[in-house]
């Protein structure tokens, strides 16, 4: 017969043995992360794990509207994880944002993670992380294309996010800066950060590699790509970047001031609002700011705040500041295809030459000829594109090539799309690329996917995560991609044939770098 101390350690023994093989067993759609349990599901036919919704802060309302990111709640219990949390609040900004929540709301910063079914819990997947666009006005992680049923597959962990925009993401006032030690706007970047925080702190519980992280985004998001590679205060959180149309080193399309110069225009909007102390602000309704958000002219950009930004962005580049990291960067062929909606002639061309350019505009016409109304609208559209985003790319390229002791990667996306719901014409449009990053080019609405497309989605899915994995797009057997540097500046053209080869169109871009005017879309 058994003594007491036996039978206590037979009972111990059995419990260890029931709590292993619970372990083995263990639900993987439940994960544990430092707030709490959440429990997601699979998607793309069970290929695909998704925990949706996962709040990274703590709602920015109330006493936190414009200020930085705090801590997110800590529950009890599982989380469901099943359904996607609200997008930022916003004024409407382009027709194709489609969002798959219950409606916008200031109780927005929420994640979503996708990892591939077959990843172990530990597995230390590449983790990329991405950061949509819209101009720091617009957009969210919920649009369906940036939906994660295709990417993980190619073997990373996805993580999408929400940021606060607008107004409620960058307003930068004297109040605001007095108390937060003299920094103001920016919150929508340091929400960002916080992400990022985040995916450091959790990640690996979903099979990711907190030491391998990928950040990418287009347009805005790109933008805020070359944005974190200059904040001090995001070092260290990510390895590898990817910028798709946009970079912030100069000042073009959306440029950063001082936060002296937005305390000025800031403080003039707010003088419309009737309110006398940042309470009363707080206090106002958000349809209330946001109606007020809509009058001509108001736009709430970045700013060198001193925080997130101790200089203008292009200084820390050249001092060699930056995120010493391996890049992929570029942009799309038709990135300024909204001058084909206007038309253009041989005499209007080369009368906006002369208006703008002047003494310069011999030079101008040799780089963007108009000797027919064809050339002419072709011509316009290749100068809109540059002016809008693909200079400042460029830029972005030069900068990161001349100073980052990493390795530099460019490409062009040049496969036109046939006309869709949103996109009139056949272009490769600004935002064109991100369905065909994703593999959701099904998403895109009344457009009809061709052969072509479907291989080079897959290709790009391809170059991405490679470069994720190791920070050299090039493997297996995709087409040659040559890093980006001073033998011939080579890139690789993005289309239902890849090639590669030196870039044909540097003179543009050293031309422009001399000056050119402002670009306006009215």
């Amino acid at each position: 017969m058994m003594n007491f101390g036996m039978k206590a350690a037979c009972a111990l023994a059995a419990v260890a043995l029931l709590g292993l093989s619970m372990t083995a067993k263990a639900d993987p759609l439940t994960v544990k992360t430092e707030q709490g349990k959440a429990h997601g599901k699979t998607i793309n036919g069970d290929k695909v794990r998704a925990w949706l919704g996962l709040p990274y802060a703590a709602p920015p309302t109330g006493d936190l509207r414009w200020k930085a990111p705090q801590p997110a709640a800590k529950w009890k219990g599982d989380r469901d994880a099943t359904k996607f949390g609200a997008h930022c609040a916003q004024n409407p900004v382009f027709q194709d944002m489609v969002f798959q929540d219950n409606g916008p709301s200031e109780d927005c910063l929420y994640l979503n993670v996708y990892a591939p079914a077959t990843a172990a819990t530990k597995a230390k997947l590449p983790v990329m992380f991405w950061i949509h666009g819209g101009g720091f006005s617009g957009g969210g992680s919920n649009e369906p294309r940036h939906n994660g049923d295709f990417l993980p597959l190619k073997g990373v962990v996805l993580v999408t996010i929400n940021y606060r925009l607008g107004v409620f993401g960058f307003l930068a006032t004297d109040d605001l800066a007095k108390e937060a030690n003299g920094s103001a706007g920016n919150y929508g970047l340091m929400d960002m950060i916080s992400g990022l925080k985040w995916v450091k702190a959790n990640i690996a519980e979903f099979g990711g590699d907190p030491n391998n992280v990928t950040i990418f985004g287009e347009s805005a998001g790109s933008f805020a790509v070359s944005t974190l590679m200059a904040s001090p205060m995001a070092q260290g959180l990510f390895h590898k970047a990817i910028g798709e149309s946009g970079g912030a080193v100069v000042r073009n399309t959306l440029a950063y001031d001082s936060l002296a110069d937005r305390e000025v225009k800031d403080a003039q909007w707010v003088s419309t609002l009737n309110v006398k102390s940042l309470a009363e602000l707080r206090a106002l309704p958000t349809q209330t700011i946001l109606d007020a958000c809509k009058k001509p002219g108001v736009g709430f950009p970045p700013d060198v705040d001193g925080k997130v930004l101790t200089e203008p962005v292009g200084d820390t580049y050249a001092a060699g500041k930056q995120a010493h990291v391996p890049l992929i960067a570029g942009w799309n062929a038709d990135e300024g295809n909204f001058f084909a909606m206007r038309g253009m002639t041989v005499a209007q061309w080369k009368e906006m030459a002369q208006k703008n350019f002047k003494e310069r505009a011999d030079e101008f016409l040799k780089l963007y000829p108009g000797d027919t109304d064809a050339q002419a609208l072709r011509s316009a559209i290749d100068f809109g594109g540059d002016q809008f985003i693909a200079y400042g790319t460029w830029a972005w390229l030069e900068a990161h090539r001349k100073s980052g002791d990493s390795p530099v990667y460019r490409y062009h996306f040049e496969l036109a799309a046939p006309p869709s719901k949103f996109h009139p014409g056949t272009f490769a449009f600004h935002s064109d690329d991100i369905e065909y990053v994703f593999g959701t080019l099904d998403t895109r609405p009344g457009y009809t996917v061709r052969p072509e497309d479907k291989t080079l989605s897959d290709q790009f899915m391809t170059y991405w995560t490679n470069f994720a994995k190791t920070g050299d797009p090039n493997g297996g057997d995709m087409p040659k991609w040559p890093k980006y540097n001073e033998d011939g500046y080579p890139l690789i053209h993005l289309n239902s044939t890849i090639t590669s080869g030196p870039d044909e169109l540097r003179p543009r871009y050293e031309f422009l770098k001399q000056g050119m005017p402002p670009l306006h879309f009215n």
